[in-house]
């Protein structure tokens, strides 16, 4: 059984984005979205019930009792990692992210130049969307970091578990755990009006309640970053609006449209020099998407999108062909990552 500490510290050194521990199989990294395996030695059913130990220590009781555990834990060196416990066939397996050594600057992300108007934002809105593992906690975390070295603001965090750990510099920083510090999403977002915070960071915006809580927060001046998990913008809208129930969706477009600032939709792709990179679509609302979002008309929005490029807006098409224009990823990524593959193959012939 190989040490877990120098496990993760290869995964950091071969650029590891995940490990994942399952019985009967040799543990594999994750290196540039592709599975690889460690080593050829294959885990036992006592290797992972010993592996999950290490990692949630006294927690590991409650493994037991609900079959999954979240949490977060910084291995020697400094590594800070993210990981799901959770039980299948009868056996422990973990899925294992590495977090960024540090907090990014925001300028080193790569995203589109008008997201460095976030931090500036003193209330409403801002979504950022993608499937899992794609780089949404980096994004946000390096915001809330630029905040912070900029304005005199109380941050507070809802998260599941808590990723980055920041140092307070000009702002006060309260960061809440569920399950550690408060009981839900749902509990921690009714109290969280009453801690006077002026930017709120709500992990997932899961179910009806987190959202109707966090566009009150908006509504009554707070700035909030919150993620879901949507594949482009005009998605997210449809996605909020669909939690309630049909008689009350007219109202939540309606507060929607008037706390909603921004929505970015991310994706790690692979580079063409190796490791991978961050393709953003975004949308910055404007007073013409606010009508459609208001009238339900979502599929317009994209359209929308392409033609609102001065107020900083950019499909995730165009965003595409622009790192294929750069040199940084090829055609074929393009055309792969591509919401319209006719569309980004005319515009990356060779």
């Amino acid at each position: 059984m190989t040490d877990l500490t120098k496990v993760i510290q290869d995964a950091r050194a071969r650029r590891g984005s995940d490990v994942h521990i399952v019985r009967g199989l040799p543990i594999r990294i994750r290196i540039d979205g592709e599975l690889t395996d460690y080593d050829d030695y294959r885990v036992t059913e006592a290797d992972c019930e010993e592996y999950a130990k290490v990692m949630a220590g006294e927690d590991y009781k409650l493994i037991e009792k609900s079959g999954e555990l979240d949490l977060a834990i910084t291995f020697e060196g400094g590594i800070r990692c993210r990981i799901n416990l959770f039980r299948q066939r009868g056996a422990v397996s973990s899925a294992i992210r590495l977090l960024s050594e540090k907090i990014p600057d925001l300028d080193s992300l790569g995203l589109p130049p008008a997201v460095q108007k976030f931090p500036a934002l003193n209330r409403g809105i801002v979504l950022v969307t993608g499937e899992t593992g794609s780089g949404k906690s980096t994004t946000l975390a390096a915001l809330l970091d630029r905040i912070n070295h900029t304005y005199n603001s109380h941050i507070v965090t809802l998260e599941d578990p808590v990723e980055y750990i920041y140092t307070p510099d000009k702002c006060t920083i309260n960061q809440r755990e569920i399950g550690t510090d408060t009981e839900s999403y749902e509990t921690g977002l009714r109290a969280i009006l009453r801690e006077d915070p002026d930017v709120i960071l709500i992990g997932e915006m899961r179910d009806l309640n987190t959202i109707e809580t966090a566009l009150t927060a908006a509504e009554t001046g707070h700035l909030v970053f919150a993620t879901l998990h949507t594949n482009s913008a005009a998605e997210a809208i449809d996605r909020v609006v669909d939690v309630f129930p049909e008689g009350r969706q007219k109202q939540i477009r309606l507060q929607l449209s008037t706390t909603l600032m921004a929505v970015m939709s991310q994706q790690l792709i692979p580079r063409k020099m190796g490791g991978r990179v961050c393709a953003c679509e975004l949308m910055m609302v404007t007073p013409a998407i606010r009508n459609l979002i208001r009238e339900g008309k979502t599929p317009q929005i994209i359209s929308a999108i392409s033609t609102s490029a001065a107020e900083g807006s950019i499909t995730m098409d165009n965003a595409l062909i622009q790192l294929y224009r750069n040199k940084t990823i090829s055609a074929e990524t393009a055309r792969a990552a591509a919401r319209d593959p006719d569309y980004v193959k005319k515009n990356t012939m060779y």
